[in-house]
């Protein structure tokens, strides 16, 4: 999931969950009184399109006011949702998921009908859905996407209103964690033609068949609220009546309001307030399966195609420095693409089998001979640049450090331009930028989420890499090796060598939020992939 964000809790691996308990108050700020909890968002709402979304805010929302077949659940487990139960066929090609009688929030039935049209709609290539490769494993969906085959052949069927049967051209170890992402969400046909373009695009443009309901959003407003859905099938196990969200770019006017009762959670931005509050029980800290990494547009810029210069860029660039002075909030130095803690083989962690230092050191004195060279083999004496990052605190610290570490390459002019979460992200699909700061987190607990990004024909490839055995070690991954375990590690942790040895992207840190939260509240659970944060446990101490 593109840039998603977010006690003194410490997650041992990847995939647990944290719901931070009540506690007692660590310092003297005020608290609200509000039957509603008060949550800040530092970017704002881009959609309710549960084919669309790209970004972290659109699923927390989309996924608190809607349900998949599956739930998240603590350490990478997977637990029911709208399927009270399933099963798989001993080949592990055949998914038959039964689900309960549930609701819409306009009471209509959700049946199976439902996921077969969401599922259609999300390959549809008119959706121009970026998630549809998730469902590259199911029958005729790769097909599908690319227009050779019709939408209806895709293999997921309804046996009735509520038995749905899923079938895979070839076995997929982790399908149980794609299905309870939003592509597999359920979607009302009639809805969707009602509205049509505007369809999602604002509250009233939506159905919703989850604990919440998403009221008070017109589509560019920085304020709405997730409000208890009283269709939902588990209503009655949902405590709280709703959750108002604001968004404050400016970290220190954020903290003020929660420090003045205004906010009952807010993201702590830099050493200054993460140290404010290390002592607190209202300090949460979620290690989440995130990396942000850098990348060059080598279509737009052909200098970026010579590995020399991109390796140069990233050897002066001192992660641990910047981890520590500038971020200052707990963050760590990129290992590499794919985050720690994804996924061990023998008890060796991902990461540290394809670890190489070559594309995370830190080297000023090789730096400049990599950029000597490879400016010589471009043909320049000089390069000028824009480096593109969002508008927010941490996007413009990350920016301005960036341009000092690059101003130890001779010739080297690199400007900034931090824009809005919306912006940003819609320059980078569409190749309208230099350098830019991108942020991925992973959708489910397997190495291949990052992975997949990079391939030559990955939709979220912003800047171009492209790299034939790379290609075709992702491809034996998730094909002719999916079902051997020794085999798929192999060409994952070769894959990642050869990204990180070829310096296609520029890794900087792997992402830890520290978050600040009133202790009237409790029962958020945060989840370091898929949903981040899921509010239906939510609850609210009464004074």
């Amino acid at each position: 999931m593109e840039m998603k964000m977010k006690s003194v809790v410490k997650l041992g691996v990847v995939g647990a969950a944290s719901a931070f308990l009540l506690a007692a108050c660590g310092n003297s700020s005020k608290e609200s009184t509000s039957k509603y909890i008060n949550w800040q968002e530092s970017a704002g709402l881009n959609t309710l399109d549960a084919s669309k979304l790209t970004d972290s805010e659109s699923m927390v929302m989309v996924g608190n006011s809607n349900e998949g077949l599956l739930l998240n659940g603590p350490n990478n487990t997977i637990k029911p949702g709208v399927a009270e139960s399933y099963k798989v066929s001993k080949d592990g090609k055949t998914y038959t998921f039964n689900l309960r009688h549930s609701k819409w929030s306009n009471g209509k039935p959700v049946t199976a009908k439902d996921f077969v049209y969401g599922w259609q709609r999300t390959v549809n290539p008119k959706t121009a859905s970026q998630y549809s490769y998730l469902l590259d494993h199911v029958k005729n969906a790769t097909e599908i996407s690319a227009g050779k085959a019709p939408v209806s052949s895709l293999g997921v069927k309804a046996e009735g209103d509520y038995k749905l049967v899923v079938t895979l051209n070839r076995p997929q170890s982790y399908f149980k964690y794609i299905v309870a992402m939003a592509a597999c969400y359920p979607q009302d046909k009639a809805t969707v033609e009602k509205y049509g373009s505007a369809y999602a695009t604002n509250s009233k443009a939506m159905l919703y068949n989850g604990p919440f309901k998403v009221e008070g959003w017109n589509g560019t407003n920085d304020t709405w609220t997730l409000v208890k859905n009283k269709d939902y099938y588990n209503a009655s196990k949902v405590k709280v009546a709703g959750i108002k969200f604001s968004v404050q770019k400016d970290a220190n006017t954020a903290l003020n309001q929660y420090e003045t009762g205004q906010l009952d959670e807010t993201t702590l931005v830099g050493q200054q307030q993460v140290g404010k509050y290390k002592s607190s029980s209202e300090l949460h800290n979620v290690k989440q399966a995130s990396t942000f990494y850098l990348e060059m547009n080598e279509k737009a810029d052909s200098y970026f195609k010579n590995a020399n210069i991109r390796k140069a860029l990233s050897l002066v660039i001192d992660r641990d420095q910047f981890t520590k002075d500038t971020l200052g909030d707990g963050s760590t130095s990129a290992q590499g693409l794919v985050s720690p803690g994804m996924s061990q083989y023998k008890g060796v962690d991902f990461t540290k089998a394809a670890g190489t230092k070559t594309g995370v050191s830190y080297n000023v004195s090789e730096a400049k001979k990599l950029w000597a060279k490879g400016l010589k083999e471009v043909g320049k004496k000089s390069i000028n640049f824009t480096l593109l990052a969002d508008d927010t605190p941490q996007g413009k610290s990350t920016t301005e450090y960036l341009q000092t570490a690059f101003a130890n390459l001779p010739g080297l002019k690199v400007s900034s331009l931090n824009v809005p979460y919306k912006t940003r992200l819609s320059r980078s699909q569409n190749g309208q930028f230099d350098m830019v700061v991108s942020g991925w987190y992973a959708d489910f607990p397997d190495p291949i989420s990052f992975m997949s990004l990079l391939t030559s024909d990955g939709s979220y490839n912003n800047g171009k890499w492209s790299n034939a055995k790379y290609d075709e070690l992702v491809k034996n991954a998730e094909g002719s090796d999916s079902n051997n375990v020794a085999k798929r590690w192999d060409d994952l942790v070769n894959a990642e060598k050869i990204l990180m040895n070829d310096q296609g992207v520029i890794p900087l840190y792997h992402k830890v939020q520290p978050n600040v939260i009133k202790p009237r509240v409790s029962g958020v659970q945060f989840f370091p992939t898929g949903l981040s944060t899921d509010f239906r446990d939510a609850t609210i101490s009464k004074k």
